[in-house]
């Protein structure tokens, strides 16, 4: 039997990876005023040259509201998103496993006092039916969601999970690559995830103010939050190179998060020589059996979320950025050009969502804004100029981690993402678009070989010959 993943022994989790130093970022926020123009057009023009900005920056810009400053930062984290990622977005769906959860966190629908959801753990056979849907809407990457409960056999679970997910193959596919955001682990555990040949691990702070922290998680183990903080820290020193952030904003002043984060990422880089592959940026919605879901204690609104999308993209200009289905359809398009480089469709947050295709409102983890089916999404997308990927090779080639940032500095990821977003968008119209989304993503993609250099061009009609022939899994 596996240990229970609470990640709080002396010997695999040391109780203090580091600590957020709250009392300076206030200070910084405090002093901090409308910026002077002049100001806010350097670090722009810093930030176009791709190597990153700093607290003083950030603060800066996240105090910008006059709206010709705002337009000059929005223009600015567009140029920044199509030098590093053209006009990719990577695609893929989550798989909720189990709503079980032993924590007692009041924005969540899955908290554990929540008499108004209606509780399920998938057995294998309902994660290989769920995995056969999602297989034939064309998704070829998961992210799997499981509550967090003290249970000995978690973990166990979870693997059996993922080793069933990738046995299946259904019609023209399978799944590629499986993500996870589970519960934290220990060193020893996470050693066994990684050992199941998962891509990135993923897990959210919620919220880096501990005083805010303290007051939403109640019981559990997520209300140990030194313990989520030093997660990160021991899934890479168990071999991760790939892991994902997040906050859910809403919770805390949504500035104090922005440095908390980059703090969190300075650490992780010191550390470990790079840091996470992503940063996802969920905003607290309408939960069932949540009051506070439907009344965030610091909301915020749809232009300083945006404002947020690209702060982020200039400070941190190789880290991908994901967007959820939370958010409505609109709000998603204007992120896209903002700095977004990955986005979750056709989602469902319960357990069994999409083999029964039924309202799961009393079983989902919260409420989503864009319910359009993967299809609807992928049409629009292309529609917008952007080429949807279905691209999977760097896990599966090794470019993680160091790796993976060693290429995407200098621009030479872009040899690779392009002519593979191109072959696993192809894919996708082949064998699983409907006519109209055909027609556009041919366009599309005729439109994108026609915008890149000689060579990359060359290499993506080779691919893509291959696959109009009849090949599958084709990739650099």
């Amino acid at each position: 039997m596996s240990a229970a993943p609470h990640g709080r022994s002396s010997k695999t989790a040391p109780r203090k990876e580091f600590a957020v130093r709250a009392d300076l970022i206030r200070s910084v926020l405090r002093d901090r005023r409308a910026p002077d123009p002049a100001r806010v057009r350097d670090i722009l023009a810093k930030a176009g040259e791709l190597h990153g900005l700093g607290w003083d920056d950030v603060a800066a810009l996240s105090a910008v509201t006059d709206p010709a400053l705002l337009q000059s930062l929005f223009d600015a984290a567009r140029r920044v998103k199509e030098t590093i990622y053209g006009r990719r977005l990577v695609l893929f769906a989550p798989l909720y496993i189990s709503n079980l959860c032993h924590n007692e966190c009041l924005y969540c629908a899955f908290r554990s006092r929540n008499r108004s959801l209606r509780r399920r753990s998938l057995t294998l056979d309902e994660v290989e039916r769920e995995t056969r849907v999602l297989i034939d809407q064309g998704h070829k990457r998961l992210l799997v969601v499981a509550g967090e409960t003290a249970s000995d056999a978690y973990l166990d679970g979870v693997l059996a999970a993922i080793e069933r997910i990738y046995s299946v193959r259904h019609g023209q596919g399978e799944i590629r690559r499986v993500n996870v955001n589970i519960a934290p682990l220990t060193v020893d555990q996470f050693r066994r995830l990684l050992a199941a040949h998962i891509g990135t691990y993923q897990l959210f702070q919620e919220t880096y103010d501990r005083e805010v922290y303290e007051r939403v998680h109640l019981r559990g183990q997520k209300a140990d939050y030194e313990g989520r903080l030093g997660a990160m820290d021991r899934a890479m020193e168990a071999g991760f190179g790939d892991v994902g952030i997040g906050v859910l904003f809403g919770l805390a002043d949504w500035r104090f998060e922005l440095l908390a984060v980059l703090e969190h990422i300075a650490h992780l880089e010191k550390k470990f020589g790079v840091g996470p592959h992503t940063i996802s940026v969920p905003r607290l919605e309408p939960a069932v059996g949540s009051a506070m879901s439907a009344n965030p204690p610091t909301p915020v609104s749809d232009a300083d979320f945006l404002k947020i999308v690209a702060i982020l993209r200039l400070a941190v200009p190789y880290t991908g950025l994901i967007m959820s289905t939370r958010e409505s359809p609109e709000v998603r398009r204007q992120t896209f050009a903002l700095g977004v480089s990955q986005i979750s469709a056709g989602s469902r947050t319960n357990p069994g969502g999409y083999a029964e295709n039924a309202d799961g409102a009393d079983a989902e983890q919260f409420s989503l804004g864009d319910h359009r089916p993967l299809d609807e999404v992928i049409r629009d997308i292309a529609g917008l100029g952007y080429v949807p990927s279905f691209c999977t090779a760097c896990y599966r080639l090794g470019r993680t981690g160091r790796d993976f940032m060693d290429l995407a500095k200098p621009g030479d990821i872009k040899r690779h993402c392009d002519p593979n977003a191109l072959s696993t968008f192809l894919e996708y119209l082949l064998d699983y678009a409907s006519p109209d989304t055909l027609a556009r993503g041919e366009d599309a993609i005729r439109r994108q070989l026609d915008d890149m250099d000689p060579a990359a061009r060359r290499r993506a009609e080779t691919m893509i010959s291959k696959v109009r022939s009849g090949r599958r899994d084709v990739f650099c």
